[in-house]
């Protein structure tokens, strides 16, 4: 029985997405047809491949062993039929980036609109996950991440604003009651609202002012997990329940005449710009290279 590429590329999908569903919806198919393409390999190799129950769908060793090899190679087959992409007068496909949170919030709303409309026949996919992935191992083709995150043997291209910083902001009615913060150690003294990293660490918050560098630890009313929950923090701080410190740009747009009021505004630390990363290993897929070319053209 000859096993079709079609179905050694469901198993690499199902493998990648955690499940048949996810993977039926990244792949614009059911998760029947994905199932059963899964089956027929296991049929024809005579070995089970997945773990299947209600709630998860997990690679045995043997399907661990064969995606190995499999996943690059299906890779390799994908950028080798992309070439023949590079010979329309527009690209089209499937482009998945895998970004921060904070990057969905602030970086991607300047540049999405305009690509979409520059390439339309480009299907622009964003997995907004503050956790740091294998991009490939994900099925993304590129990432977005700051500098201190990218691996070395990624290529790195400078994407939104080179300087942001983090700010500091709380509502009036808090600061009516607890007081205005003069200098960042006064934080020591207030409720923070803090977001926490999938690994549980909380990140310091960090202040600067004429070459001076501060870093807390504060004690937090509150910790959701970055990402998703970070709109908790500012739902919170403009309730009043106490003072956020996250990336400037995420809360302007909460300043006045707004909900919240921006605290210790001369000690906001700078930091550079993220960048869009993608491997230097394969060949780039006609979707990304529309996207670089696009952000670069639309930078500065």
């Amino acid at each position: 029985m000859k096993t079709e590429l079609s179905d050694l590329d469901a198993i690499v999908a199902v493998a990648q997405a955690g499940g048949f569903r996810e993977a039926a919806r990244k792949r614009a198919t059911n998760p029947s047809r994905l199932s059963d393409a899964v089956r027929r390999v296991e049929s024809r190799l005579g070995v089970r491949l997945f773990h299947r129950t209600t709630r998860s769908v997990v690679p045995t060793e043997a399907g661990l062993r064969l995606l190995e090899r499999l996943a690059p190679a299906m890779a390799e087959v994908e950028s080798a039929l992309d070439v023949v992409n590079t010979f329309r007068d527009t690209p089209s496909g499937r482009l998945c980036l895998n970004v921060p949170v904070s990057a969905s919030r602030v970086v991607l709303p300047r540049i999405v609109p305009g690509f979409l409309a520059a390439y339309p026949d480009i299907r622009l996919e964003i997995v907004a996950d503050s956790d740091l992935v294998d991009i490939i191992a994900a099925g993304c083709d590129a990432g977005i991440r700051y500098d201190e995150h990218l691996a070395p043997d990624m290529i790195a291209v400078p994407i939104g604003p080179r300087r942001q910083r983090f700010a500091a902001a709380a509502s009036p009615a808090y600061l009516e009651r607890h007081g205005v913060p003069a200098h960042p150690r006064d934080l020591l003294n207030h409720k923070c609202l803090r977001p926490k990293f999938s690994n549980g660490q909380l990140p310091i918050w960090e202040f600067q002012k004429n070459g001076e560098t501060i870093t807390l630890d504060p004690p937090a009313a509150l910790v959701v997990n970055a990402g998703g929950a970070t709109d908790l923090l500012i739902d919170t701080a403009v309730a009043g329940g106490g003072i956020v410190c996250l990336f400037e740009d995420w809360l302007r747009p909460y300043f006045a005449p707004g909900p919240l009021v921006p605290v210790l505004q001369d000690w906001w630390a700078e930091f550079p710009g993220p960048y869009l990363y993608y491997s230097s290993r394969r060949l780039v897929p006609a979707p990304l290279q529309a996207f670089i070319d696009f952000v670069r053209a639309t930078s500065g």
